[in-house]
């Protein structure tokens, strides 16, 4: 008789509230011979609450490749294993892609337990466009990388999700608002589903300068979910465009020059950094 083979359960846990945790999951993680993990003690924890013992096994970024050989011998050996990350669903800005890739490239059943995640979370509550969205995870925490990524999303149309830390949360408010322009609307979703969830809504310029005013704030697990760029205008006029920017490089900063510059004149940012570059200045 061939002897059966493991599954690979990838499990979504609740971001905060245990009461979103699905009867599904909980019978995946409660049967999994064993169980890989993001953080075993904040797994553990978990599996306290919810009144479930099982084997535990760390799978994080700094593991996960010499991990995944001996996971992949448990699944071949007829074991059942459920990938879980700290909150959410794994692989989104979480380990295991490395798991996931191998078992399905081996034949191995790799099934999908849905439930909570930020994004969608987030999405749900935001009032922005959800028809197409993107999901750019953490931005650098370097200062110039991160304004460099800004710069390059600042003429994406679809509805953009960004995961980001409570301490830089508000410098890089600032830095949207820079890159892609003051009025874009958009929406920090602070503690999802937890005790003290706030959904902060307004343009980017009223969010920069709310972060510096309000303590909470930048506080807690942060999901930031950005309106999209507007259409271009099928036509710009660039000698309109070339002298806006002479005139505004004079007396501003490049960055600034270049926003004010496409909102005068319909242009996409790109158009206008692109310019203030050829004029031999350093964009930020």
């Amino acid at each position: 008789m061939a002897k059966t083979r493991g599954r690979l359960d990838v499990v979504a846990t609740p971001i905060g509230n245990l009461a979103d945790l699905s009867p599904r999951a909980r019978k995946a993680l409660s049967e999994a011979n064993l169980i890989a993990a993001e953080d075993t003690r904040h797994t553990a924890a978990l599996l306290q609450a919810i009144g479930v013992s099982g084997a535990l096994v760390s799978l994080h970024e700094h593991n996960e490749t010499h991990r995944v050989p001996e996971l992949l011998a448990r699944l071949e050996a007829g074991e059942n294993i459920a990938l879980v990350s700290d909150a959410g669903t794994p692989l989104l800005s979480d380990p295991g892609f490395e798991l996931v890739r191998q078992a399905a490239a081996q034949g191995f059943t790799v099934q999908s337990i849905p439930g909570p995640s930020a994004i969608t979370a987030a999405l749900a509550v935001a009032g922005l466009a959800t028809d197409r969205f993107c999901f750019e995870g953490f931005l650098s925490s370097r200062d110039s990388e991160r304004r460099k990524q800004l710069s390059a999303l600042a003429s994406e149309p679809r509805t953009l999700v960004f995961f980001e830390a409570p301490h830089r949360i508000e410098a890089t408010l600032a830095d949207l608002a820079e890159a892609f322009g003051g009025e874009r609307h958009a929406v920090v979703a602070r503690e999802l589903t937890k005790l003290h969830e706030t959904i902060y809504r307004g343009t980017l310029s009223q969010l920069a300068a709310q972060a510096t005013q309000e303590p909470n704030f930048v506080r807690g697990e942060i999901t930031l979910v950005v309106q999209g760029a507007p259409a271009a205008a099928d036509t710009v006029d660039m000698q309109l465009l070339k002298r806006a920017i002479e005139l505004l490089a004079k007396e501003l900063p490049p960055g600034k020059a270049a926003s004010l510059a496409a909102q005068l004149t319909g242009a996409t940012r790109s158009e206008a950094y692109g310019l203030v570059s050829k004029r031999g200045r350093k964009v930020p």
